[in-house]
């Protein structure tokens, strides 16, 4: 695979990623997919996708967990809801995500990811500890399977995701760089996250927001917007990408299934965009 070859989240069944047709349609080579819902997270499922990407020249490079019960209509049911943190759900979300980690590789791909929710802050609180034992138990099934767990930025600091990722204590667990979710949750300017947290980033999103006014940050949402017209600096996030020696692929994410039409469009500037850049930064 040359550098930085561009992808796109897309859907199967089942998220908010764009359908296999738009992939094929604009030729993307690489795509991180949604897990499926369970009742189509079968072999043959497996297979009839993989064709399909076969014949498109498409590469799966990741496979993403979402659940039953999540919500991100604001920020505070976000956290209370979303991930392994909400301790009601853990445990059957931890058997999905095996079962996902288990479709991932019949998929033929070596890594999954996640939002793990909102990290509690006191690391010597029972919650923590909890938390990292149960992440623990999931990294070792998914090693099981040759892989790796990325864990999708925005919802801790720089700061503490390092402190997580040390206490956890595992090889296979790595981040999914997403810029525009440090301004959509208001937790850190990215560039300055990504350069504390890139040697861990071995995935990445390329999506792009607005911040929300000062005083609501952290408590109301920012903007998603289309790459290159929000705050993130998309050539400066890419230059400091190419400074850690990151060469995977570049994954447009845009989370607008509501409008399909201005979904397509957004992620055909986004290529634009990004083919530029690439030619540009080298």
């Amino acid at each position: 695979m040359s550098k930085w070859p561009i992808g796109v989240f897309t859907s199967i069944d089942a998220g908010l990623g764009v359908h296999l047709d738009v992939v094929e349609e604009l030729g993307i080579p690489t795509v991180q997919v949604h897990a499926p819902h369970e009742k189509t997270r079968t072999p043959e499922a497996a297979r009839a996708f993989i064709d399909r990407c076969r014949k498109a020249g498409v590469t799966v490079t990741c496979v993403f967990g979402g659940f039953e019960g999540e919500s991100y209509a604001d920020i505070e049911t976000t956290a209370r809801t979303v991930g392994l943190v909400p301790e009601a759900t853990r445990a059957e979300r931890i058997r999905e995500m095996k079962e996902i980690s288990d479709f991932a590789k019949l998929l033929g791909c070596d890594t999954v990811g996640l939002h793990i929710g909102f990290v509690p802050a006191d690391r010597t609180s029972a919650a923590y500890k909890s938390l990292i034992d149960a992440t623990r138990d999931l990294l070792d099934h998914v090693a099981k399977n040759g892989q790796r767990l990325h864990l999708e930025t925005g919802q801790e600091t720089a700061d503490h995701l390092l402190e997580f990722i040390h206490d956890v204590d595992r090889q296979n667990l790595a981040i999914n760089f997403d810029p525009a979710n440090m301004i959509l949750y208001g937790t850190g300017n990215p560039i300055e996250a990504l350069m504390k947290v890139g040697r861990h980033v071995k995935s990445v999103h390329c999506k792009d927001a607005k911040w929300a006014p000062e005083r609501q940050r952290g408590e109301s949402w920012g903007t998603e917007v289309a790459l290159g017209d929000g705050d993130v600096n998309i050539e400066l996030y890419l230059r400091v990408l190419k400074s850690f020696g990151y060469e995977g692929p570049l994954t447009i994410e845009r989370e607008i299934a509501h409008d399909r039409a201005r979904q397509k469009a957004d992620i055909g500037q986004a290529v634009a965009l990004l083919e530029n850049l690439k030619r540009t930064i080298g």
